[in-house]
Formats: structure tokens, C-alpha cells, sequence
């Protein structure tokens, strides 16, 4: 064992001539740097720390500050208006020259932070300005130009992560006449006259009687509270959700789809880990550049506090969310044992050859699982309850306590997956069962309670089943675009594909954690087992690789490519099931402080007038022009949503507060309770821009997706790659004879290709019409001067 390893370095014994110490000058010196290690990491983060709490400002310019002040002093000028003076005569017992100087400071001191907080208020305005992103593509006004300068201005230089939290803006609260409009605006499409007829009564008894109220409380938690939607929507969608949490809401990222760096599993898995392991300690320091909009607008930086060293612990009644702030291990399952493995060795991170070495020592373990550790994990997989009361009575004292809290206080948890996985193209269905291994694997083969689960499979591929409650995907995104470009770019391979550097063989081997799991124990193991493979047998899951055309393309058609896709998906839903449905697309709020997510309902007036162009026989030009006004809507309500203006955060509030307060309400109620049969979103690409894909075309991600929202729905993630190709996860269930993910996928690509169509037939018109006027300016040409080709 590990501890027993570093224990032996200090001995000692008592004899007759006293005591007689042994102490180890290996183990001493690991100590040492241990030590130092950890005193320059609180010291770099104390220095952050001042660094963000300060900005826009610079500590420097304290000193700045100061001496401006005591200049004017010695020049007999008081800027202060008598300030000075007064703090002169409060301090008292000291010589003239001291108090004069102390006080001088002190206003400096008191004026510099005004300043600070001025420049804080300034830019929070500015940040507070979003029409800007109504504007069209490629149009800027003046006011918009002026605006960003303004930004740029006041964001100072080098922000660091968190460095713009406090200058975020509050998400504000729409108006309950807005919300309710766009609401019955959104519903309009899917009811026939009577049913809208029924909804706008109902809605407007509720605007008019109810909504009164529970908006006065609401605008005073917006007030008090950072966000007044993310606490709640932790608490109520994820963490009080008593159904297993794997498929219905944790989520995958795939690896890079065309390459694999090396097909050595520990390997790749030391490469990876290592570079989790530099984002991490750059995460927390805060040294990571905060993302921003247009390279000026800060977005919100608050989800990714709780990337590392965070589990999600089961509760009778609703689950909490336990974060540390440091962890120095990592808990590693193969074969149906788990392993802890030291992250850290002499003050240090392990280097990827240490971390190859100890995963192959894993790897080769050939001993057997204990009796209940093989099918563990199935306990996370399945419904909340009785995973929280077998943590309560076997997990809560003896070697079951240890190993357990081994586990929940890792800095992630890492998965040596006995599978081979991954992208082929000449296997059809291999992106299929990539992702439903990524997604639920075996049931028991992933810690779905951890924040993120690494999966490093058989033959070098990776991926990351992630656990929603703490965070949105673009946030795990994020870390995997820093983790992949590093393992490719920078730490490299050996040409036999082992992990670059030295092998250090003085390592301590992994610990094996023990187990004492009782047979009543193993039995409810066993029936949460049963339950997720219930639920992941009936995922019906297809890849959808769509390289027909891209961004490139579709821009070039003056159109926005998520409204592109969002239409398609409209027209393939119709020709699949027929009818229409309500639509999530989700969109991000992070320009404001502690912002998460809000839906766009896809499903518009716009789209359906469209789709049904599309099957009847009208004109392409008809079509064309309604495709516009669908993509424009689209546009609008996405710029509508990401600017706090949105309507289903507004009315969960609503609904939260109406139980709060005891109010009955039929209209949120029925809000509520609508299915979202089709859930889209798309997956952000290049946030970090660390790959340049024009010049590295095949180092792409694939992408992630999630399992079906509702039991006859889709589930649709797609990203956009490059300007050629569109990665599209369908997920369904085999159980509902409506859905058929496969189908779907050609459906989405048949409906990608006839609104190219479109567009392409416009071109044939537009030549054809250059064509017909240079024919009769040719003819005009020759009757006017019928010898001018003799000349």
C-alpha cells in the first residue's frame, strides 16, 4: 500500500540507551517538496486571487494612486476637499509628518477602490447593452462600434477566469405580459382553434389573477439572490429527480473521430490524465482566459468552480452536490475492481509515463473482483432511493466508509474500459455503439455520481460521461478541447506509442480498495443493476455523420447554420411522425452571472408554414422566402433567449413560487407538464482555438449527445465541424413504436439536402437569368451594328 510505502521512511525504537530514530532522507526530501509545492500553490492563488478581486485595476496602480496624492500634498494642493485633514485629526498620538503621510494613504487607499468600483459599475452597464446581437451578420452600427470599444476599454488587459464575475449583470425578469404572449405565440402552431382558444383563457385568468403576485416575489429574489433561476434549477430539475440519473440526464463527449494517437490504453489514459491534470491546476489558480463573445463579452465562469474533486451524493429526498478544493488521488475501475492511484509524487504531478506505468500495473492485475465490487457502480446507475439508503446503512462506517470515500473525493473517476470503440467507417453502426458505451456502458462500469467519468477503452479511444447537475455541456467541453489538443500536440507519443520520458519504477503500485459487502447489500446492487439495464437496453442511439456540406455553405446562403439545422430537423420531425411537436433547442445565458441555459421552442408559426411548403408543391421561390422568415424567427427568439428574455426559465420560477406560496395554478400546471418530444443542442466547437482544423483537418471531435427526453421523443445533439461537415446524435427508445433513431438520421439528411435544393435552384435561376440578358444584349448588339463582326 501506498501509505505503508511512505510510512517506513520515520522509524524508531526504544532500547535500553533511549530512543533510536531511522529516518529516510528519500522520504524526507518528498516531504520537502511536497511542502513547497504546496506553499507556492496558495501563494500563486493568494496573488490571483488579489489579481481578480481588484480588476479592472492593477495592484500597481494603488501605488500610482498614492503617489499622486502625496505629490499634490507636498505641492500644498488637497484634492481630497478636506478629507485628509479629518482622517489627520482622527488618528491622533503620532508626529504631524506621520499622520499627514498615513492619511494621505488612507485616502489614496479609499479612492482607489471607489475607482475600482466605479470602473466595475461602468463596465456592468456596458455589459447590460445587447442590441448588438440583433444585428444582422456582418452589420455593425455606430452605437455598436462605439460600445465595444468602450468594453474593451474598461475590461483592462490580461483578465484572468473569474475576472469579470463581479461586472456580470443580473438576469433579469421579463414581464409576465411578454412571457405569456411569446408563450401562446410558441403554442399557437401546435393546438387547432378551440384547444389555443382554451390556453388563451386560461392563460390570461392566470396573468390576471395569479401572476401578480408570485412576479413581485420572484423581482425581489432577482434582487437578493446572484441568479434567480440557477439554484432553483439545480435543485428541482437535477437534484431532487428521484429516476436514475444515467441516460435521463447525464451526457457523453466523444474523442477525436478520425484520429487515435496511439492505440496503447494506459498510454493514452497517462497522456489524458496528465493533461486533466494541467487544466486542472490552471483552473484552479484561475489562469484560464475567460471565454468571450466576439473576443470582448465575458461569459460566466461560475460552473467551471466545481469541474474537479466534485460527486453528486444520493439523499432520500433530494441529492446534494459535494465539491473540495483539492484532491491528490484519482480512483481508477477495471475488470470490476477499483483501484487508487496518486496523482502527486515529491511535491509534483506524475508525468505521463508514471501515470502509463501505473495504469498498465492495473491493467495486468489478473486478481479477482470481491464479492458485490463488480456490478458496485450498477448503484449510481439506477433510482436514487435505494442507492442513498444502502450509502446509509452499508457505506457509512468499516473498510465501506474508506473505499467509498475514496471514490467521492477523487479528482475524477477513470474507467479502463475491456472494449474496443469508436468511430469506423466501414462498420455502419460504430458511432452508434460508441455512444450508447459512452453513454450508460455495461451499468456498472462508470461512477455516474462523479462530475465526469474518463473511459479509456481497449484499443487508445476515449470519451466522458459526464453528470449534468453541476454543470452544462460547453463547460466539459471546454477542458476536453484543452485536454485533447495537449495530449496531441504537446505531450506526444514514442514511435512505439508509449507516453514520452522516463519510467520511474520506484513509484508505490496502486491500492487495491477493499470491500465488505454484505449479501443485502449485493441484492439491492443487483436490483438497481436491473433497472439501468432496463433503461439502457431500450436507448436506440445512431450517429450521423453529415459531410454533404457545412458552415461554409451555408453561410455563403446568408443564413445562420444553427436556424439551418433547427428547420431541417422541423421538416425531418414532420416527415417522420407526421405532425409537429414541441421543440427545445437550448441556448446558453452566461452573459449574465451565474447564467446557465433557456429554451428556444423551435417549433414556430414560421417552420410549420415552411414545412408545409416544402410538401406541397409550391414554388422554390415561395418556399425560399418562407425559409427566411423561419430562419429570421428562429434568429430572433435564440437572440431573445441568450438575453434573459426567454420564457420557459420565467415560468419554472413562476411554478416554483406558486408552490412556495400554496397557489394552485391550471395554467402553470399544464405549462409544466407539456412533453418536449423533440430536445435539441447543439455542441459548441473551438472555444479555445487551440487546433487549427484548416491546416489539421482530421484532429475533429465528434461531439457528444444525451439520451431521449420524452418516451416517443427524440433527443438530437449536433455540431458543426469545420465548414464540410455536421456530426448529428440521435437518441430513442426502442420501446415506442413511433421513433426510430436510424430513420431519423436519414430523414435529417434528406431535409438538409432539399433545403440546399432550394438554394441551388436559385443559383441555376440566377444564371440562367445572366444567361437570357447577355443573349439579348448579344442580339440588341448585332442589330444595331450587323457588319461589327466583319471588323
Amino acid at each position: 500500500m501506498a501509505e505503508a510505502h511512505q510510512a517506513v521512511g520515520f522509524q524508531f525504537t526504544v532500547t535500553s540507551d533511549g530512543i533510536d530514530l531511522h529516518l529516510s532522507r528519500e522520504v524526507l526530501k518528498h516531504i520537502y517538496l511536497s511542502g513547497v509545492t504546496s506553499w507556492t500553490k496558495r501563494a500563486i492563488r493568494f496573488k490571483n486571487g488579489i489579481l481578480t478581486g481588484v480588476y479592472p485595476a492593477s495592484p500597481s496602480s494603488l501605488l500610482i494612486v498614492v503617489i499622486a496624492i502625496m505629490s499634490t500634498i507636498y505641492a500644498r494642493i488637497d484634492p481630497s476637499l478636506g478629507m485628509i485633514d479629518t482622517i489627520k485629526r482622527t488618528i491622533g498620538y503620532m508626529t504631524v509628518q506621520t499622520q499627514t503621510v498615513l492619511s494621505a494613504i488612507l485616502f489614496s487607499t479609499g479612492l482607489w477602490l471607489s475607482l475600482i468600483l466605479m470602473l466595475r459599475y461602468i463596465l456592468k452597464a456596458l455589459l447590460s447593452y445587447h442590441a448588438w446581437i440583433f444585428e444582422s451578420h456582418g452589420k455593425i452600427s455606430f452605437c455598436t462600434k462605439l460600445w465595444l470599444s468602450l468594453v474593451k476599454m474598461f475590461s483592462g488587459r490580461r483578465p484572468l477566469l473569474y475576472s469579470f464575475q463581479t461586472s456580470l449583470p443580473r438576469l433579469p425578469v421579463p414581464s409576465v405580459d411578454d412571457t405569456i404572449t411569446r408563450y401562446l405565440e410558441s403554442v399557437r402552431p401546435l393546438l387547432d382553434d378551440e384547444q389555443y382558444n382554451q390556453m388563451e383563457v386560461v392563460a390570461n385568468d392566470f396573468k390576471k389573477d395569479q401572476a401578480p403576485k408570485l412576479q413581485k416575489y420572484l423581482i425581489l429574489k432577482s434582487w437578493w439572490a446572484t441568479n434567480y433561476v440557477s439554484d432553483w434549477w439545480e435543485e428541482y430539475i437535477y437534484l431532487r429527480g428521484r429516476s436514475p440519473i444515467m441516460v435521463n440526464s447525464n451526457f457523453y463527449s466523444m474523442d477525436l473521430l478520425y484520429v487515435t494517437p496511439t492505440h496503447r490504453q494506459a498510454a493514452r489514459a497517462g497522456n489524458v490524465v496528465h493533461a486533466m491534470l494541467q487544466y486542472r491546476r490552471k483552473l484552479e489558480r484561475g489562469e484560464h482566459a475567460p471565454l468571450r463573445a466576439l473576443g470582448v463579452v465575458p461569459m460566466c465562469s461560475y460552473q467551471m468552480e466545481r469541474m474537479f474533486n466534485t460527486t453528486r451524493i444520493p439523499g432520500i429526498e433530494t441529492d446534494f452536490v459535494r465539491h473540495l478544493s483539492d484532491r491528490k488521488h484519482l480512483v481508477v475501475y477495471h475488470k470490476g475492481r477499483f483501484f487508487k492511484v496518486w496523482l502527486y509524487y515529491g511535491g509534483r504531478h506524475l508525468w505521463p509515463s508514471e501515470l502509463e506505468t501505473q495504469f498498465q500495473r492495473i491493467l495486468d492485475d489478473t486478481t479477482e473482483p470481491q464479492p458485490g465490487e463488480l456490478k458496485l457502480a450498477a448503484l449510481t446507475a439506477g433510482n436514487r432511493v435505494p442507492w442513498a439508503r444502502a450509502r446509509l446503512k452499508y457505506f457509512s462506517q468499516g473498510v465501506n466508509k474508506v473505499s467509498l470515500e475514496a471514490i467521492e473525493t477523487s479528482a475524477f473517476f477513470l474507467s479502463l474500459d475491456d472494449e474496443v470503440h469508436g468511430y469506423d467507417p466501414d462498420q455502419l453502426r460504430s458511432l452508434d455503439l460508441y455512444a450508447k458505451s459512452l453513454l450508460h456502458g455495461k451499468c456498472y462500469d462508470r461512477w455516474f455520481d462523479k462530475s465526469f467519468t474518463l473511459i479509456a477503452y481497449k484499443n487508445g479511444k476515449l470519451g466522458v460521461n459526464a453528470e449534468h447537475s453541476w454543470a452544462d455541456a460547453p463547460i466539459i467541453g471546454h477542458m476536453w478541447e484543452y485536454v485533447l489538443a495537449t495530449d496531441c500536440f504537446h505531450l506526444g507519443y514514442t514511435e512505439e506509442g508509449h507516453c514520452k520520458g522516463d519510467i520511474n519504477k520506484g513509484l508505490p503500485p496502486p491500492t487495491k480498495l477493499q470491500w465488505d459487502i454484505p449479501l443485502e447489500c449485493q441484492e439491492v446492487i443487483e436490483e438497481s443493476y436491473m433497472v439501468a439495464k432496463v433503461i439502457a437496453d431500450d436507448v436506440d442511439f445512431h450517429g450521423c455523420l453529415f459531410d454533404e456540406f457545412g458552415k461554409g455553405l451555408i453561410k455563403k446562403s446568408r443564413t445562420s447554420p444553427d436556424a439551418f439545422i433547427q428547420l431541417a430537423l422541423q421538416l425531418a420531425q414532420f416527415r417522420d411522425k407526421g405532425e409537429f411537436c414541441l421543440t427545445y433547442e437550448a441556448s446558453m445565458t452566461r452573459m449574465f452571472r451565474e447564467g446557465r441555459t433557456e429554451t428556444v421552442r423551435s417549433c414556430t408559426s414560421e417552420s410549420t408554414a415552411f414545412v408545409r411548403a416544402m410538401e406541397d408543391k409550391n414554388t422554390s421561390a415561395q418556399k425560399l422566402d418562407l425559409f427566411r422568415k423561419a430562419a429570421d424567427k428562429h434568429q430572433n427568439m435564440y437572440r431573445l433567449a441568450m438575453t434573459g428574455s426567454g420564457i420557459d426559465r420565467h415560468l419554472f420560477c413562476l411554478y416554483i413560487m406558486s408552490k412556495y406560496l400554496s397557489i394552485d395554478s391550471p395554467f402553470l400546471k399544464q405549462v409544466l407538464s407539456e412533453p418536449w418530444r423533440l430536445s435539441t443542442s447543439q455542441t459548441p466547437q473551438q472555444q479555445l482555438n487551440m487546433v487549427d482544423i484548416k491546416k489539421f483537418p482530421r484532429y475533429v471531435g465528434a461531439g457528444g449527445g444525451f439520451g431521449p427526453v420524452a418516451d416517443d421523443g427524440y433527443g438530437v445533439s449536433y455540431i458543426i465541424i469545420g465548414e464540410n461537415l455536421i456530426t448529428f446524435h440521435i437518441s430513442s427508445k426502442f420501446s415506442s413504436p413511433e421513433t426510430d433513431s436510424y430513420r431519423f438520421g436519414q430523414n435529417i439528411r434528406q431535409a438538409m439536402l432539399d433545403i440546399r435544393a432550394l438554394f441551388d435552384q436559385k443559383d441555376k435561376e440566377k444564371e440562367k437569368e445572366i444567361l437570357h440578358t447577355t443573349f439579348l444584349c448579344s442580339v440588341t448588339l448585332q442589330h444595331c451594328f450587323p457588319t461589327a463582326g466583319h471588323h
